[in-house]
């Protein structure tokens, strides 16, 4: 014969009791489930914000390093100014001289440049092996201020002084 063994939730519920005779078995160990789901939960939280903020950190190291970039290409067309300025032979004593806004590149990119005339002096004697006399040349100095412009509102601008040998009077 088979004996079936039929067990209920009383027979199967074991308390321990302490010493003042109270059931704590059961009332311990609900509690601990709870503050497990507690700490779970704070700690899901805490890397999130981890997370998230690592992702800002990310992004705006991202677009710091394109500005960057920008202002360096924007530090390049103001150069590409200076260049073009001396390159065209746009200067004159008589009045300052204005290269007007150039694209660059793609187009995102630009550059202008203003030329002044400054001073003239003479060329010392000993300086030149040319076979003139004194005072029979002049140099004559001017200053570029070019401004390089690019994306993000990225400029730079650059000042820088030439001189140009001419005939002395």
């Amino acid at each position: 014969r088979k004996r079936a063994v039929v067990l209920t939730r009383k027979s199967c519920r074991r308390s321990s009791r302490a010493r003042g005779g109270a059931a704590v078995a059961g009332l311990a160990g609900q509690r601990q489930s709870g503050v497990a789901l507690i700490v779970g939960l704070l700690f899901l939280m805490v890397l999130t914000v981890i997370g998230t903020s690592s992702m800002n950190t990310a992004t705006l190291e991202l677009v710091m390093a394109g500005n960057a970039q920008f202002r360096e290409e924007a530090f390049q067309a103001a150069e590409t100014g200076i260049d073009l300025a001396i390159a065209q032979h746009a200067y004159s004593i008589e009045s300052p001289a204005t290269l007007p806004a150039t694209s660059l590149g793609d187009g995102s990119y630009s550059t202008r440049a203003a030329v002044t005339f400054t001073q003239s002096t003479p060329v010392p004697d000993l300086a030149f092996s040319l076979g003139e006399g004194p005072s029979a040349l002049q140099a004559f100095h001017f200053d570029i201020v070019a401004v390089g412009m690019g994306p993000r509102n990225a400029e730079s601008t650059h000042n820088q002084g030439f001189y140009v040998l001419g005939p002395g009077g």
